[in-house]
């Protein structure tokens, strides 16, 4: 099982959601998919896609403007 680390920080939409669908096309089945970044919008967008995707969320955190979710494949 591999981590793969999605660095977004200072990105806009649409940005951060393409970056974290390509990271899901590379990852196998079971892989971690750690994607931080500061775009409020994005936050919101990444959760919905993975739930669309039946990606499981395994943590959502916010610390100051910058946001880290962790997925897994």
């Amino acid at each position: 099982m591999a981590e793969i680390k999605v660095d977004v920080r200072g990105q806009t939409c649409p940005v951060p959601l393409v970056e974290m669908r390509k990271a899901l096309i590379k990852a196998e089945q079971g892989d971690i998919i750690e994607v931080i970044g500061t775009h409020p919008a994005s936050k919101k967008e990444i959760p919905m896609a993975a739930n669309a995707l039946s990606i499981k969320i395994l943590s959502d955190e916010q610390n100051g403007d910058e946001w880290k979710i962790r997925l897994q494949k």
